[in-house]
């Protein structure tokens, strides 16, 4: 214990007049109610207990006794330490009153409570609580301000009272635990206070506690900034939480928010108002179980997880909300969770925009969600959402991605720049929309989906390919209009029997509506006008109801219909046409009141001598044009000119090494052939898988041989078009549930009639963890069904290395009942790796010389056959080395000859690279 400048550091102030006294417990024994204790700065190691109504102040350091009327003189320090552990230094009974100035308290031990307040009220101003807690309970009311509290271990403050609790301006930093820990029926308000690296949460509320926090700071908690359990209630307003350990805000319970939603006490549920959360290192809110939440005018940014992420049976509301970069979807709503939001802006998630699955509940509006890695809006399990007055996309998947059994409403949104479709179902999901906007997306509206779809009034402008495509589902679109689709304006896939009524396709690159096999839909009121090619095309097998449309200027004949096509046209018009009708031996429409207008070669009257009995008869050659296929998107409608098998073979054997895997080729293709020619005999046919593994180190031609290969099955009529798809784990697997399956099916769906190549194919199935993680596995498992599905439309070739390749086959019964060929890609030696180089040399016309002949089979020779060695590819970059050495080298010369310009000599072989050490 110290004195500074006073007789005695204690001095009792009563009517009386002032009484000195060594200790500040001495002191309260002789207090009536009202008198005041003046300590001198200084270390007290007692323990005070107060029972009546005092005030206990720090006196002046200079010597003068006088307190200043409105709190503690500036540099007073008094410290009432704990003399031992197991009893605070400060402890306020029940029916106390204290008033405390300047005081600082400190415990013995950082785990034990170094203030308990008991019971009583007590205004504390400045000083505050060191190594140990402030603990009150009871029926103790705190009024404190202006007061540091640092240093205690499991949580620096601890409230559980059902008196009035008040924190303005003070500071809770160093707390190896909770910074605040309020329970039971607690009130307490914390004003314009801070809380500084907390070890665990900020704020942890439980029970029925009530927290009131205005414009308060959380600093770096090493878990949740705010924390809410049970029934407990929050309202934060003008706060900030900044890089947290974990959520920002986490609700694991909460009580039920109020009915009125700018209730201005805490009166219900966890409410933000007017704050910013950034930097969490996990969701900026994580709203679990019973809990509801409301947030308003708030900014949530720069989260490595989510904005909001509501899971099952939370209650979340946003308005005036933006979130922006977060590290995975922005807004997601999971299991039972209720989401709304008004005004919300979504900007650059590292995933979706807003994710929902399970059978979450989603209302949306006047919202924004742009820059998103995947689709703007994904909707999975038996999710409901609804989404009015919002723009979406700057995405390069979908806008609006419906899958399984979802269910979404749009009304007068947007949806804009999409690398995918803007709107798109698959499974059974089920859509409505009215007023909805579709523009420059790759797909306008793709219905793949056996769910339902109404599309009223809608616009679906300038897509990269069809406008809209309709398939088995019941859909049906009336209204709206589709503008400068890049193929087709109308698509109707195979078994299609969509409705359209009223609508108006214009200036399409492709034809207007087209309608698959099988497909049989029925339009009615619909205006087509410049279409590239045909106004209205009936693939093989098509059939449906055509009946008043309006086909202005088409490109090709206003109609074209393919062999066996039956549709009914009624009183469709054909105008500014060179035809009005072309179709394939063995079409059957039924033509009714069918007029032309402007039309050079007419087969349908004008609308002056129109009229008379339906008539039902084949159309004849008509205009001689190749029929669009209805059941692809692909730019290019007329296929590329036949290839022989000989030649294919040929560009195969010109191929520098690979003797191995030419041989089998040649095997496999007189395999091939051989079966076909036992098929046309009638004869049975051996199995035959023609998927293939293709194993070998990189460089070493495997992505061109399957370019090949996919062109000679075509030759020999085993495959459609024989293209090559390119894939690898990123394309196939997704980050969450319910992506996989459909990437995967989207892959395989643009490799039909051709090759689905997928390179490193062991990524699918890694050594570690029991052969990947469940999404992988549910790539295999889709691609193992699909292969099966199709198994004469697609052939897979899986690459990679060598001994990764047999681990992979082995990891599922599948892949090794259907993968039972494999082809070795060996390393090439030297002199095939020079004659890449040379081959490189003439094709971009230079000429070797002898002498860098012979420096480079040195330099192959010598090259370290590890890690970094790419094969071919090695020999790609070593002839761009030399043609840069080459430019170097001439580039000193003042006029140099074109013998100079294209001579690659010894001086230009590069150095051989170091190896690693």
């Amino acid at each position: 214990m110290t004195s500074i400048g006073l007789d005695a550091p204690v001095r009792l102030v009563s009517a009386h007049g002032h009484q000195p006294y060594g200790t500040i417990a001495a002191a309260l024994r002789d207090a009536a109610d009202g008198d005041e204790i003046r300590i001198a700065p200084g270390r007290y190691e007692e323990t005070v207990r107060v029972e009546g109504r005092v005030t206990l102040v720090a006196a002046d350091p200079d010597g003068d006794d006088t307190p200043a009327p409105d709190g503690p003189p500036p540099g007073a320090a008094v410290t009432l330490a704990a003399p031992a552990p197991g009893r605070p230094a400060l402890e306020v009974l029940p029916g106390a009153r204290l008033t405390l100035r300047g005081v600082t308290v400190r415990g013995a031990a950082a785990d034990q409570p170094a203030a308990l307040l008991a019971g009583g009220a007590t205004d504390w101003t400045g000083g505050g609580v060191r190594h140990g807690r402030l603990e009150v309970r009871g029926d103790a009311a705190l009024s404190m301000a202006d007061a540091v509290l640092s240093g205690a271990a499991l949580a620096g403050v601890l409230l559980r009272t059902t008196g009035a609790v008040h924190l303005t301006g003070c500071v809770l930093a160093d707390i190896d635990g909770t910074g605040l820990v309020v329970g039971g029926t607690t009130r307490v308000e914390l004003v314009r206070t801070e809380i500084r690296a907390a070890a665990g949460s900020g704020i942890r509320a439980r029970e029925d506690a009530r927290a009131v926090l205005r414009g308060c700071l959380v600093d770096r908690p090493g878990r949740s900034g705010l924390l809410t359990e049970d029934r407990a209630a929050a309202l934060l307003t003008d706060c900030r939480i900044r890089d947290a350990g974990g959520e920002a805000v986490r609700a694991l319970g909460s009580s039920p928010l109020p009915e009125a939603p700018d209730a201005d006490d805490a009166t219900g549920g966890v409410v933000l108002r007017g704050c910013e959360l950034t930097g969490p290192a996990a969701d900026a809110i994580g709203v679990t179980g019973p809990a509801q939440l409301q947030v308003t005018a708030s900014v949530l940014r720069d989260c490595a997880g989510s904005g909001v992420a509501a899971g099952d049976g939370a209650l979340v509301r946003l308005a005036a909300v933006t979130v922006v970069r977060t590290g995975s979807t922005a807004l997601g709503a999971y299991g039972s969770a209720r989401l709304t939001g008004r005004e919300v802006t979504v900007r650059d998630s590292a995933a979706n925009g807003l994710l929902a699955t399970g059978t979450a509940a989603v209302d949306l509006a006047d919202s924004e969600l742009t820059g998103c890695r995947y689709s703007a809006v994904h909707l999975g399990g038996r999710t409901a959402a609804s989404l009015t007055r919002v723009r979406a996309g700057d995405t390069p998947e979908h806008g609006v991605h419906a899958v399984d059994e979802a269910a979404v409403t749009l009304t007068d949104t947007r949806l804009a720049d999409c690398g995918m479709s803007g709107l798109d179902l698959a499974g059974a999901a089920r859509a409505e929309a009215s007023g909805l906007a579709v523009t420059r997306c790759l797909g306008g509206v793709t219905a793949g989906a056996d769910g339902p779809l109404r599309l009223t009034e809608c616009e679906v402008t300038d897509a990269g390919r069809a406008g809209i495509t309709l398939g088995r589902g019941d859909a049906e679109v009336s209204g709206g209009r589709i503008l400068r689709p890049g193929t087709a304006g109308l698509v109707f896939t195979t078994g299609a029997t969509a409705r359209v009524t009223d609508t108006e396709v214009r200036e399409a690159t492709g034809s207007g509506l087209v309608v698959a096999g099988e497909a049989a839909p029925r339009v009615t009121g619909v205006r087509i006008v410049r279409p590239g090619k045909n106004g209205l095309i009936v693939d093989e097998g098509g059939a449906g109801v055509f009946e008043d449309l309006d086909i202005v200027r088409p490109g090709f004949p206003a109609v074209h219909l393919a062999e066996r096509a039956a549709p009914a046209l009624l009183r469709v018009r054909a105008r500014d046409a060179a035809e009005d009708l072309s179709a394939e031996p063995g079409a059957r429409p039924e033509v009714v009141d069918c007029v032309s207008v402007g039309v050079k070669s007419a087969r349908w009257p004008a609308p002056e001598t129109a009229g008379g009995a339906p008539v039902r008869k084949p159309a004849g050659p008509g205009g001689g044009q190749s029929p669009v296929s209805a059941t692809t998107e692909a730019p290019q409608d007329v296929p590329a000119a036949e290839e022989s098998l000989e030649e294919l073979l040929g560009e195969l054997d010109r191929l520098v090494g690979l003797a191995r895997v030419k041989q089998d080729v040649s095997s496999l293709v007189k395999l091939m052939r051989t079966v076909q020619r036992r098929e046309s005999a009638g004869l049975a046919a051996p199995p035959l898988s023609r998927h293939l593994v293709f194993a070998g180190n990189p460089g070493t031609g495997k992505t061109t041989v399957a370019r090949l290969y996919g062109r000679i099955l075509a030759a020999v009529g085993l495959l459609e078009r024989g293209h090559l798809v390119e894939a690898d784990r990123s394309s196939l697997v997704g980050e969450y549930v319910g992506h996989t399956g459909p990437k995967t099916q989207r892959v395989f769906q643009e490799a039909m009639g051709g090759v689905l190549f997928i390179d490193e194919a062991y990524s699918l199935a890694p050594a570690q963890g029991g052969g990947g993680n469940d999404f992988a596995q549910e790539a295999i498992a889709t691609l193992v069904k699909l292969m099966e599905d199709h198994r004469d439309s697609v052939v897979v070739i899986v690459a990679g290395y060598p001994n990764e390749m047999e681990r992979f086959i082995d990891s599922n019964p599948g892949l090794s009942s259907r993968f039972n060929r494999t082809l070795m890609f060996e390393d090439y030696d030297t002199e095939e790796l020079l004659r890449i180089v040379e081959r490189h040399a003439a094709s971009h016309q230079y000429d070797l010389t002898d002498a860098a002949r012979a420096s480079l089979t040195g330099y192959f020779e010598l090259l370290p056959r590890d890690g970094r060695f790419g094969n071919g590819r090695s020999a790609r970059q070593v002839f761009q080395a030399m043609t840069e050495r080459q430019a170097y080298r001439v580039s000193e010369i003042e006029i140099p000859s074109e013998s100079e310009l294209m001579t690659l000599s010894e001086l230009d072989v590069p150095e051989l690279p170091e190896s690693p050490r």
